[in-house]
């Protein structure tokens, strides 16, 4: 069985359509989307239209359920654009998303954690950046969750760790958008350092689980100019990059 694991395409179109073609070069038995799919200032009407057509398995994201949520006063302006853009049918398909469900016996799905759809599972967010979560934190968040494989997104950091139990848990890293900051709960970034597209691969051989993290590099520059007329100029640094464009700043408790 080969599986790939797609995250937090943010709307990004171009990465996604490089992505989907380094998948079929490789061969897959199944293809999982683990949520995030639209926020952004790209293209989030014509990303949803391209997933429904899919025979993927889907989940919702925290984004995916701020963008159904009403607006409110200090909303993300990717949500708003995002929610501006998409049609009925498509905010139909997003909320029967679950964030979190059994892809096999064997494979757990979910965006965050199997507790939140905004919680990190292998990293713990500190002033500054997030680290590599403790052993004793990634067992609290994955609780009575048994299952030998766990996939998980959110973070947008591509990773592979394992269990105190042994599980296998991977973080594809993110289709479109190779960096973000936050300012909660205290400000916070993540760089990649790179514009390429993240996805994984996760395989079961000869009884063993094992799993690949693969780079796809693509044409990022119509996205960062579109992002760029869509009044999101932040993004370019994001998109042609993989860095914030300015530098992060003291980390103040908040």
């Amino acid at each position: 069985m080969r599986i790939a694991v797609l995250s937090d395409i943010h709307g990004n179109l171009a990465a996604l359509e490089a992505v989907v073609a380094d998948i079929k070069r490789r061969g897959v038995d199944g293809v999982v989307n683990l949520g995030d799919a639209l926020s952004g200032p790209l293209l989030p009407q014509e990303t949803a239209q391209y997933l429904m057509a899919s025979s993927w398995t889907h989940l919702a994201g925290n984004h995916e359920r701020q963008v159904l949520s009403p607006p409110i006063s200090d909303d993300d302006p990717s949500d708003t654009y995002a929610r501006s853009q998409l049609g009925q049918a498509e905010r139909h398909w997003i909320g029967k998303l679950p964030h979190c469900r059994a892809f096999t016996d064997e494979i757990l799905i979910c965006h965050g954690s199997p507790r939140r759809d905004n919680e990190c599972l292998l990293e713990t967010i500190e002033p500054g950046r997030p680290r590599l979560a403790t052993a004793a934190e990634i067992d609290e968040r994955l609780g009575d969750f048994l299952a030998p494989v766990v996939l998980c997104g959110h973070t947008h950091i591509p990773r592979a760790a394992r269990s105190s139990r042994g599980q296998l848990l991977v973080n594809p890293g993110s289709v479109g958008q190779p960096a973000w900051d936050d300012t909660l709960p205290y400000y916070h970034a993540v760089e990649n350092g790179s514009p390429d597209a993240r996805y994984a691969v996760v395989e079961r051989r000869a009884a063993r689980w094992r799993v690949e993290l693969v780079a796809v590099a693509y044409d990022y520059r119509p996205m960062a100019e579109l992002a760029i007329r869509n009044e999101r100029s932040d993004w370019e640094s994001i998109l042609c990059r993989g860095y914030i464009a300015t530098p992060p700043e003291p980390a103040k408790a908040r």
